[in-house]
């Protein structure tokens, strides 16, 4: 019971307090966190731990979303069967490029990710027109219908909704990094060489990270669907390519709680600085600075860093009481 509890510790932790504020902060903000961080997620899983620097995450995004809003406006209404299918197209679509894709490796990558998310985006808005409507974009919250327990087209309900789904995401992803197959992971990412001598296949591990990651950004695209009840080629434009990659790197890259910190502290400041000054991308730019600079881990690790100093300090003082 004492290990179950220290394991889930931390998630219920940060989850707990995302539900603590919600009297508090306005639930449009802690709905675009929780997404948002999800959306992140499989970026800091890429490059934290495969060594994989993604700019084509908005491409998964794009067809995780699509997906759902191909269903909801064309086909159903249960936005339940909506997500299934929206997580399904991105399973499918990220398995079937993952073989050419994990052959690359460092700017090869980004640069093919970055060219896949350009593609996505012009075949959204111009190639596939008449299905995606262009830039007016599907437009389907009146056909999403009501269902039990769990109302998704209540904001409120949402929320709790999204707030489960990254509780068990979060777990899944804790649950990776104490397998074999984690390890793997980051062994790819630190050395190849030695890992392949082990008898381990250095392609097959980067494929099912690949597939598990960009699964998970597809996850975050049905999620946008369903909230905003509209889709368009917007999702996946080229001038949004960086933000998984700047969040990352802003929450701490290879943390298990980086997205959710660098989410918050990204959203908080678009929302809240956005309404001063028109450029407070300046603002995110100086910080990721200041990491890069200091090499501290991004805001997670930092944080991180100090509250064990503090604990050593309150805990030095009684242990000295006690040999005393």
């Amino acid at each position: 019971m004492i290990d179950t509890w220290r394991w889930w510790r931390g998630i219920l932790i940060a989850f707990g307090l995302v539900l603590i504020s919600r009297p508090f902060l306005p639930l449009p903000f802690l709905n675009e966190v929780l997404i948002f961080s999800i959306y992140t997620i499989g970026c800091n899983f890429l490059l934290g731990r495969v060594g994989f620097i993604s700019f084509g995450q908005p491409a998964y995004l794009a067809i995780g979303a699509y997906g759902t809003a191909f269903y909801l406006f064309y086909f159903g209404t249960n936005p339940y069967i909506g997500i299934l299918v929206g997580l399904t197209s991105g399973l499918v679509f990220a398995t079937l490029v993952a073989p050419m894709f994990v052959r690359l490796r460092s700017d090869y990558f980004a640069l093919v990710n970055l060219a896949l998310a350009v593609i996505i985006f012009y075949m959204m808005q111009k190639v596939f027109a008449g299905i995606t409507k262009g830039d007016n974009g599907l437009w389907f919250l009146a056909n999403i219908a009501s269902t039990p327990i769990l109302n998704l087209t209540k904001p409120s309900d949402f929320f709790i909704f999204s707030l489960i789904i990254a509780i068990l995401l979060w777990a899944f992803y804790k649950y990776i990094d104490g397998t074999i197959f984690g390890a793997c992971c980051l062994a790819t990412k630190i050395n190849e060489t030695k890992l392949q001598f082990l008898g381990y296949s250095n392609f097959r591990i980067r494929l099912i990270a690949f597939v598990i990651a960009n699964t998970s950004t597809a996850l975050a695209g049905s999620l946008y669907a369903v909230y905003l009840g509209s889709v368009s080629p917007e999702i996946t434009s080229p001038a949004r390519t960086a933000d998984p990659v700047v969040v990352t790197i802003l929450g701490g890259v290879g943390s298990l709680f980086g997205p959710l910190i660098g989410t918050i502290v990204y959203t908080g400041l678009r929302d809240v600085v956005s309404k001063l000054i028109g450029n407070w991308e300046f603002f995110i730019g100086l910080i990721l600075v200041l990491i890069m600079l200091t090499n501290s881990g991004g805001l997670y690790g930092s944080a991180e860093t100090i509250i064990k100093k503090w604990l050593k300090k309150i805990k030095s003082p009684v242990q000295n009481k006690e040999m005393n």
